[in-house]
């Protein structure tokens, strides 16, 4: 798996970049047990995957899109999932194939500022 483009995943297995994904693929490809998306199914109703004989599931790109989305709230930025819900379900937050990526050259300046200050006020003390 590999970034492919602002916020895109991009999985390394030779499918169309629309083709359906397995739940083990997703699990796989996000760093995410199985057993998390299941429950994040129930936690979101936006988050409905095709189920076909047998209970098997198929993420589409969307559904891929949002669950990012979800583990960035969530694991990264620190929401509940109560409160990941309501920022989803209020527009607040975009999805992450929707978001603009950061460039690591948009924020390397400023990281290499604010080291400078770091060890300015190192020395200073």
């Amino acid at each position: 798996m590999s970034d492919g483009g602002p916020g895109q995943l991009r999985f390394d297995d030779g499918k169309d970049a629309q083709a359906l994904r397995t739940i083990g693929e997703v699990s796989k490809a996000l760093g995410l047990r199985q057993h998390v998306l299941r429950y994040w199914e129930q936690q979101f109703p936006t988050l409905q995957p095709l189920k076909r004989s047998g209970g098997r599931r198929y993420y589409r790109p969307e559904d891929v899109a949002l669950v990012q989305t979800i583990d960035r709230l969530v694991n990264r930025e620190g929401y509940t999932l109560k409160g990941a819900r309501q920022a989803l379900a209020g527009g607040a937050v975009q999805p992450v194939a929707e978001a603009q990526a950061i460039e690591v050259a948009d924020i390397l300046p400023h990281l290499r500022a604010i080291r400078a200050r770091l060890a300015r006020a190192l020395e200073a003390a």
